[in-house]
């Protein structure tokens, strides 16, 4: 038996909601096989992220060329990179190894407005992972960070996206929860855009969507979803997972990952009832 594998760069959330724990919640919902390389270790929890420590780039590299010589990934997710040098260090290695369905979450600022990426660092993430991204997927703070342009309107979403698309060459997804009233998703290619309509759930538990969300797409490629219909079933999978109303923390609590999976208990339940 195989599965498909995932391998997920990011840093690590004590709380479980986001980063590499997200992401393996989400790559297993999915079928799909996850690995991971770590860059930082965060403090963090449901009320925010109080700090993080930096990997060394080697011990980065290391993790990858562990994970790249013996079960060689059909997808990768970058998340959280941390700083200059650990995303100059991913990006030679993904070159190295020649690494496909690259998903980039360009993650710069926590949800609780915590910098998680060094101010230098942006600029490398532009010129080094960027071009090498299958699709990057920034919700619109970040969208702002990476184009120097003011998003608030469906219009202006529609600028940013051509412009980031135009300066990497490589498909974007500009996520759209911030967007008043709407949860619509943009998605950009060289066939021009292409909107995901969604609704609002109302909800304070969404720590960690945008972990969710890009690793949803990591898995439907590495399962051999066309790039459109990978971004259709990962928004599908994450509105369930909001919609689900898991309740855990004293601040915004983290969507359930778990939804499709039954619960044990469940389960006995519904045989008792047979």
């Amino acid at each position: 038996m195989k599965r498909s594998t995932v391998l997920s760069i990011a840093g690590s959330d004590p709380s479980g909601g986001a980063g590499i724990q997200a992401d393996l919640k989400t790559m297993t919902a999915f079928g799909c096989y996850g690995m991971t390389a770590i860059t930082a270790v965060t403090v963090q929890n449901t009320t925010g992220v109080t700090g993080f420590q930096a990997l060394s780039p080697e011990l980065v590299g290391a993790q990858l060329d562990a994970v790249f010589t013996d079960i060689r990934p059909d997808a990768v997710k970058i998340g959280m990179a941390a700083n200059e040098a650990i995303i100059q260090t991913i990006a030679a290695k993904l070159k190295e190894y020649d690494a496909q369905n690259i998903v980039l979450d360009p993650v710069m600022v926590s949800t609780s407005g915590h910098s998680l990426l060094e101010p230098k660092a942006a600029e490398a993430l532009i010129q080094e992972l960027l071009p090498l991204a299958s699709l990057s997927t920034p919700n619109l703070p970040e969208g702002e960070a990476l184009t120097g342009l003011s998003i608030a309107t469906k219009e202006q979403a529609m600028e940013a996206a051509r412009s980031l698309f135009q300066k990497t060459g490589r498909p974007v997804l500009l996520k759209g929860g911030h967007l008043a009233g709407a949860a619509d998703d943009l998605l950009w290619t060289e066939k021009g855009a292409k909107w995901y309509p969604g609704k609002l759930i109302k909800t304070k538990n969404s720590h960690g969507t945008g972990c969710t969300l890009s690793s949803a797409i990591a898995s439907c490629l590495a399962l051999g979803l066309p790039l459109e219909e990978a971004v259709l079933e990962a928004k599908t999978y994450l509105t369930g997972a909001l919609s689900a109303g898991l309740e855990l923390g004293r601040g915004r609590g983290p969507v359930d990952h778990c939804f499709r999976i039954p619960s044990p208990a469940a389960a006995e339940r519904s045989s008792h009832d047979c």
